[in-house]
């Protein structure tokens, strides 16, 4: 059983979705649970005639009534393993494991680095005492666990299971004229050097700040242009910064987007500006479309960046540095090359298949060892 906050759009609810679906197809049954009812990328599941979604419903944080559904499910359903997606799924399925009191293995794969805010910060001296009673704890980055077991976040096992995509769904050949017509219904000329991103627009992606490289590189005559494939709260305040600069129609968002490979396509490089990431499913997508990527050095982003070879890093936050790195690209004959080279990276360290293999493999363990006693307290 998978479990996630929701089906909302975001790289921990894609990830869990790919991992499901791998498995049903591998011969596995797998069932999705979420917690909170936003069900955008349920039309992605494909459990098969074994598996059941189930929505709980949570309307606040801790919802009794919601922990009580998934107990009953867990009690119905009994699996071997549960799979929960970083910390607030964790909380339900730890608690509802305890209450069912049946021996279940808990899995959780945790998809953040850094936390933002002293709320995060405070939560997570709450969230740790759940992480230490899961069967295994698996890092997407070996700089992210590097960074968690220092601050003393760990489970009984800790493992690193990098994140994959899907190399043969992500080519970039098949789609050069549905890119053509992408930049022309949003204004692109061919000339036009077009820098997108694809993340959900919310404050941690700090997609102003690819705003504020579009006014400054447009200030030194280099054309440039942003697409950001996504959407998101931050939308209105995005758009009016791109007006304040005089950029308005230089900024494109284009909604959500169940297909985005046209429009990663579309784009000349692939930026991530984020202040926190684990390790970008959205980078290794763009990569596997031959686009460099010009990347915020925050989590595993040193792990699939090489700079110069296959795009750049810069400083979190460091406008001057990102803006340099986008000059360097706005030369095509190097960043056709550095694109070439980023595809080849993603086929040799980061395919799907490699990291469906590993959780098979991590899964069945778990399985076939079921799970360790549990410590006593906050879970006894």
């Amino acid at each position: 059983m998978f479990i996630t906050g929701s089906l909302g759009h975001g790289g921990a609810e894609r990830h869990s979705i790919t991992v499901m679906n791998r498995l049903v197809a591998r011969g596995h049954e797998c069932h999705g649970t979420y917690v909170k009812n936003d069900s955008s990328q349920l039309g992605r599941l494909q459990l098969g005639d074994g598996g059941s979604v189930c929505c709980l419903g949570a309307e606040h944080f801790l919802d009794l009534a919601a922990l009580g559904a998934l107990t009953r499910r867990i009690e119905r359903l009994r699996p071997r393993v549960i799979v929960a997606a970083n910390a607030y799924a964790l909380m339900y399925a730890s608690l509802a494991l305890w209450r069912s009191r049946l021996p279940a293995s808990l899995m959780v794969t945790f998809h953040s680095t850094r936390l933002l805010g002293f709320k995060e910060h405070l939560k997570m001296l709450f969230d740790r005492l759940f992480f230490a009673s899961a069967d295994c704890l698996v890092f997407v980055s070996d700089n992210q666990r590097r960074y968690w077991q220092r601050r003393g976040l760990q489970a009984r096992v800790n493992e690193v299971i990098v994140n994959g995509v899907d190399i043969d769904h992500f080519r970039a050949p098949p789609f050069v004229e549905a890119a053509r017509g992408v930049r022309r219904a949003y204004g692109f000329d061919d000339d036009d050097y077009v820098i997108g991103i694809s993340a959900v627009l919310r404050p941690e992606k700090n997609h102003v700040m690819l705003v504020d490289a579009v006014a400054a590189l447009r200030a030194r005559g280099i054309p440039a242009k942003a697409l950001m494939i996504g959407d998101g709260e931050l939308r209105a305040a995005v758009e009016a910064r791109a007006r304040s600069l005089g950029v308005g129609e230089q900024v494109r968002i284009t909604g959500f987007r169940g297909e985005v490979r046209p429009e990663l396509a579309a784009c000349d490089v692939l930026t991530l500006c984020s202040f926190t990431e684990a390790l970008s499913l959205a980078a290794l997508e763009a990569m596997a479309m031959e686009r460099p990527v010009v990347h915020s050095d925050v989590g595993g982003a040193s792990e699939i960046v090489i700079p110069g070879v296959n795009g750049f890093l810069f400083p979190v936050g460091e406008l001057a540095e990102f803006v340099r790195k986008l000059v360097l690209l706005a030369d095509r004959r190097l960043s056709r090359r550095l694109g070439r080279r980023a595809r080849r990276v993603v086929e040799e360290c980061f395919s799907e298949s490699a990291m469906i293999d590993r959780y098979e493999k991590t899964l069945l363990s778990l399985s076939d060892g079921g799970p360790q006693p549990r410590p006593a307290g906050l879970l006894a």
